[in-house]
């Protein structure tokens, strides 16, 4: 049944950047499965892998050798332009650096991803005023970037990733330009969408927002070096 298959099916993924004795392997048979609706955080020091993962799961970069099925379709055989497609509608991106328009309205910067499928204007809106409301910021729908916090832009960013109802979200270091407030603002609207259901894949370098997802997969010199799960049961009683 279509409805059990991973969002996510990595089989022996390899990467390697130039040739002969200079090459570099920044993956080496990486293989890894995510479940509709897990929340799974990536973990690794510089150099572990993670960053090329992270660009071949977000369609950004294709593998030297194996296979990425995302939702089903075989990534490895897509054209420039489908790949494009398929990060516009399958893959919501959270970068760490926020990303927003300046000067731009936040639903303005909501509703950007729909605009480019053609989407009429009072869907775009709509749609984009839920996402807001999702993470908590529809009384903000009309503040510009500059006029939001951090925390904040990061939770606009990631309404801007929902509106699309992507398949997965791929989230980059979304707290790494945050204080600890705002990354605790950010990792409850992570957790919230987790709870109904999103699929979220988070990539970071640090421990305690490893900590929060269900699962925690440790790179080192581009293997899988521990996968372990969290029962995470009082998870907002701390």
């Amino acid at each position: 049944m279509a409805s059990t298959r991973p969002v996510l099916d990595v089989r022996d993924l390899s990467k390697v950047y130039g040739a002969g004795e200079t090459a570099v392997r920044a993956l080496d048979g990486v293989s890894l499965q995510v479940e509709r609706g897990a929340y799974l955080a990536i973990m690794g020091s510089s150099g572990s892998g993670k960053s090329t993962l992270m660009n071949i799961l977000g369609c950004l970069d294709i593998p030297t050798h194996g296979r990425y099925l995302l939702d089903g379709v075989d990534v490895s055989r897509l054209t420039d332009s489908q790949l494009a497609l398929v990060r516009n509608r399958l893959i919501g991106f959270v970068f760490q650096a926020f990303n927003l328009i300046p000067r731009t309205s936040a639903v303005a910067n909501v509703e950007l991803p729909l605009a480019y499928s053609g989407m009429r204007a009072a869907e775009r809106r709509r749609r984009a005023m839920f996402a807001l409301d999702v993470v908590g910021l529809a009384d903000r729908a009309e503040h510009e970037p500059n006029q939001l916090s951090g925390g904040q832009q990061q939770r606009v960013a990631v309404a801007r990733a929902l509106v699309t109802e992507p398949a997965l979200l791929l989230a980059d270091e979304p707290t790494g330009n945050l204080d600890s407030h705002s990354t605790e603002e950010v990792l409850t609207v992570f957790d919230d969408l987790h709870a109904v259901g999103r699929t979220i894949v988070l990539i970071t370098h640090e421990e305690e927002v490893g900590a929060r997802a269900d699962r925690l997969v440790k790179l080192f010199d581009g293997r899988v070096s521990s996968d372990v799960r969290h029962d995470h049961l009082g998870r907002h009683a701390a």
